[in-house]
């Protein structure tokens, strides 16, 4: 009999999911809201169940009927806490709903990590009139809540803090911004794959951004990050510490970091789901693991530890002004010297 897998949401993030499991011959159950933008693999997957991402009961109702033998999501954020509600309904692997919460909350994160020893920049809960006595400029305003670089703003001196606190909080849901001093040094992405309270970290890769209107800017990214051995001990430590911190146990991560000149580390974000783009075509590039297929056997209970036994040099370059000779270069390849 096949098994029966729950895919929280159906949009184009999904397809490589939806994809992998009928590869592996698995039923797939599609949950999203039924509108444009939404629904790139209705019509790809087995089943589409027309229930938002947001109505985790009724997700978690219709599951139980179908008797679905694992849930999971890729790429996306909203999704994190109904796959951990729907697992954690059914009995299936996954994290506790209450502490899927904590990293969608950039405030209570910080206070999270800071409570467990990990490394992290000074910060505080922004609002008119904070004290930002003892911080160094220059600071980084964000919403509590976000998901992307909207409202993430450098600020470069006291009088910007107030304009960049309220630029903040207009992208934020909960109307609540954080800031944090600016960390100044090269940015480190994570991927890891967890199995029972265990994390196996995949890939260190190096993150190329440039400053744009929102502080951040992929430009981007190489396959290994070649650092010295110190540092990437450093930086399993504190990955290790971080997922420890917010209790993650099963499934994907992608976490942020960022070196100083001094070779310390210190903890951006942990995100608690796979990497986005095209992150898992590369990392197959780069080592062999296929991270997509390694979400679905843990979401079914039949994780195998990763065996990586060679590496190779892997890069993405995301196209903008600051990349335009990427352009140049493939467009007169054919003239140039090799």
């Amino acid at each position: 009999m096949k098994k029966k897998l729950a895919i929280i949401f159906a949009n184009v993030e999904q397809l490589p999911l939806v994809n992998k499991a009928k590869e592996m011959g698995i039923e797939t159950h599609c949950f999203s809201w039924d509108k444009e933008g939404f629904t790139q693999c209705k019509g790809i997957t087995d089943y589409f169940h027309p229930i938002s991402t947001l109505e985790k009961e009724l997700i978690l109702e219709k599951c139980k009927e179908i008797k679905v033998d694992g849930v999971a999501s890729i790429m996306n954020d909203f999704a994190v806490p109904t796959v951990a509600y729907v697992a954690q309904g059914m009995g299936l692997p996954g994290n506790n709903y209450e502490d899927s919460l904590i990293p969608a909350n950039k405030f209570l994160a910080r206070q999270v990590y800071q409570n467990f020893g990990v490394s992290s920049p000074r910060f505080t809960l922004a609002h008119e009139g904070v004290d930002l006595t003892g911080f160094k400029y220059p600071l980084i305003v964000k919403p509590t809540d976000g998901r992307s670089t909207m409202g993430v703003i450098k600020v470069e001196k006291e009088e910007d803090v107030q304009e960049a606190i309220q630029r903040s909080v207009e992208n934020s849901f909960r109307k609540e911004a954080i800031i944090e001093e600016f960390i100044e040094g090269v940015e480190v992405s994570v991927d890891s794959i967890s199995w029972n309270g265990k994390h196996y970290m995949l890939a260190i890769k190096e993150r190329e951004l440039t400053t744009g209107i929102n502080c951040k800017v992929k430009t981007a990214g190489h396959w290994p990050f070649e650092l010295p051995n110190d540092i990437i001990e450093k930086i399993k430590r504190e990955n290790q510490k971080a997922m420890d911190a917010i209790r993650y146990r099963y499934g994907a991560s992608n976490n942020e970091f960022r070196v100083n000149k001094d070779g310390e580390v210190f903890i951006l974000e942990v995100n608690p789901r796979m990497a986005g783009d095209s992150s898992h075509i590369l990392m197959k590039l780069y080592n062999g693991y296929d991270i997509v297929k390694g979400v679905i056997d843990v979401a079914l209970g039949q994780f195998e530890e990763p065996v990586i036994t060679e590496t190779k040099y892997t890069g993405i370059y995301y196209l903008c002004k600051q990349t335009k000779w990427v352009k140049d270069v493939i467009e007169n390849s054919r003239t140039l010297a090799i």
